[in-house]
């Protein structure tokens, strides 16, 4: 039985979803793995893959700690690197409008994945479902291969060997590339990638991450505005487009 949806938008969503998913999920190997081996015992590493969420923040924590850190050191650095999920959630609220609960749950899976996918979508409907694909998706199979990788430890190896570290890379580098069609969005990735080349060899984890959402956010108060007649999302685009042959003539 097919248990996909059957508007086009919505199941090309549940794929882009279910594909980021599985590829950001089986990364979590090597988290569980190198966490066990920094130090912190099977029970705290599930804690902190369950209550952070936050795979850079992790890895960023475990990566201080690991280097014989203080405490106040590898919090500050996590913080750093998951202070660029309040930017997701201002991206993503406008497109899910939940409350209640379901906001919460949504602040929990509110990563750059689910982000990604969210907003590579062409309508509100395949956003949502997008969104909330990817993220519990993730988030059940990221924990889960973060438990597989604790109980393993060394006996994994080195999940580079694998490929692993590349396989969540890919998968989002695949969702943003379409969206750099337009050159402001080049100019904002360009910037972007030389401001954290250059800052990565000098400034803690995190700065580097911190700096490039500074690069889009000065973008976007300098560079020229959108056109009034140019439609700001693919959202927009789909809204402006008459539904009926009524609604062509109206426009006529």
């Amino acid at each position: 039985m097919n248990v996909l949806p059957r508007n086009p938008a919505a199941r090309a969503a549940v794929r882009q979803g279910v594909s980021v998913s599985v590829a950001t999920g089986l990364y979590g190997v090597s988290f569980g793995a190198l966490s066990v081996a920094a130090g912190v015992g099977l029970g705290p590493t599930m804690a902190l893959s369950l209550l952070m969420f936050s795979g850079g923040s992790q890895f960023a924590l475990i990566g201080v700690i690991g280097a014989a850190g203080t405490p106040v050191a590898a919090i500050a650095t996590a913080t750093l690197l998951g202070l660029r999920n309040t930017l997701y959630g201002a991206v993503v609220s406008p497109l899910l409008q939940v409350r209640g609960w379901r906001r919460i749950a949504a602040a929990q899976v509110t990563i750059d994945e689910s982000t990604a996918v969210a907003v590579a979508q062409p309508e509100p409907a395949a956003s949502r479902i997008g969104f909330w694909v990817t993220g519990i998706g993730v988030y059940v199979l990221w924990n889960a291969f973060v438990l597989l990788g604790a109980l393993a430890g060394d006996a994994l190896g080195d999940p580079r060997a694998w490929g692993l570290d590349a396989a969540a890379a890919a998968a989002f580098l695949a969702l943003v590339w379409p969206r750099l069609a337009p050159r402001r969005a080049q100019l904002v990735a360009g910037l972007a990638v030389a401001a954290t080349a250059v800052l990565i060899p000098f400034v803690p984890p995190g700065i580097p991450v911190l700096a490039a959402a500074a690069v889009a956010i000065v973008v976007g108060l300098v560079a020229p505005a959108v056109p009034d007649d140019a439609p700001a999302s693919p959202h927009a685009a789909a809204a402006d487009q008459p539904e009926n042959e009524t609604d062509r003539e109206s426009v006529r």
